[in-house]
């Protein structure tokens, strides 16, 4: 009996053992499928999606949590219509002592804009957009702007007039900033680097059609990107493939300041009238902040200077739509478009 008792818990034990061996292979040779996960959210008003691939449903929803904290972070900080934030801050008193790395950051690269586009991005436009929307708002006169009105606002307009030094800004008074040109793009870039922090190698992050892309989608192929056609919404003019990458669109056909008059919300700092010279302009860059600033200085400079200018700049490529309906393109765009 005990001889029995034995051999029969020996051969219990090699089953479960044999058992055991079989599932553990059967697992392994299992691939694990990466899946796709996103969360939409409404800030810097606009919907920011932020999507991940990833193949474990905690990981991804806790590292898209963590990349919206960047971005809730830039909107508290560079909002000039919030007055606890740095920027309204400044905008009050015409300086800021120890402002944010981030903030220092974001208004120097602004400033290196205004130079290299001489003047046609600058984001001390704020008093002239605040004049035109007084115009058409209810209430308003429902005409634009007389010649002395911009006169005198223009006077406040030159972000040559900013001065940094260290984290400590100032500028003339009566001046006001507006990041409405570049933040959402630095917004992308922080929520991106915190992705990737969290281990996140492919996924993209787009705030109201600004996007940045990393990595390539499930099946290996770069993300798709549909560049809208002004005429018919929800068609595309056409395709671009992009991978770590960021895409940005200006245009004057999606927001006004009032239905009726139709005027853009994209003023040129130089004249102080809104910017007619293009309908949109689409911008591939390297960075978030990039395409987010370059896509309002092409649209501001238009078509010859705005073309000039990113054929100048390395691993940048644009497209333009002109008011005559023509599709214009720089040197390396062709590249990116899909066949």
């Amino acid at each position: 009996m005990e001889y029995k008792t034995v051999t029969i818990v020996l051969i219990l034990i090699l089953s479960v053992s044999f058992m055991m061996n079989c599932t553990e292979k059967e697992n392994s040779s299992q691939e694990i499928i990466p899946q796709r996960y996103n969360i939409s959210q409404v800030i810097m008003d606009t919907i920011v999606t932020i999507e991940v691939i990833d193949t474990n449903s905690t990981h991804a929803i806790k590292a898209i949590n963590n990349a919206f904290e960047k971005v809730y972070y830039v909107d508290s900080t560079m909002d000039y219509f919030d007055n606890t934030t740095e920027l309204s801050k400044l905008n009050s008193n015409s300086q800021l002592l120890n402002a944010s790395n981030d903030l220092t950051y974001v208004i120097n690269k602004s400033i290196y804009y205004h130079h290299i586009t001489d003047g046609a991005f600058d984001v001390t436009v704020l008093p002239l957009l605040e004049l035109w929307k007084s115009k058409f708002a209810p209430g308003g006169t429902q005409q634009p702007p007389t010649e002395d009105e911009l006169a005198v606002t223009l006077k406040l307009v030159n972000a040559s007039n900013i001065t940094i030094v260290e984290n400590n800004i100032s500028m003339q008074e009566g001046m006001k900033i507006t990041l409405g040109g570049i933040a959402k793009g630095y917004a992308l870039d922080l929520a991106v680097d915190s992705l990737r922090k969290d281990g996140i190698s492919s996924g993209f992050v787009d705030a109201g059609g600004n996007g940045l892309y990393i990595g390539h989608k499930p099946d290996g192929t770069s993300w798709k990107v549909g560049l809208q056609n002004p005429d018919m919404k929800g068609q595309a003019i056409t395709i671009i493939e992009v991978t770590d990458l960021a895409v940005a669109t200006s245009g004057n056909y999606e927001r006004y300041f009032s239905e009726e008059a139709k005027v853009s919300h994209i003023v040129d700092p130089r004249t102080g009238y809104p910017s007619q010279n293009l309908i949109s302009a689409t911008v591939i860059a390297p960075t978030g902040i990039d395409s987010d600033a370059l896509s309002t200085s092409v649209f501001v400079l238009g078509e010859k200077e705005g073309l000039e200018l990113i054929e100048k700049i390395e691993g940048v490529e644009c497209l333009l739509i002109t008011n005559d309906k023509r599709i214009v393109k720089s040197s390396g765009f062709h590249k990116y478009e899909a066949v």
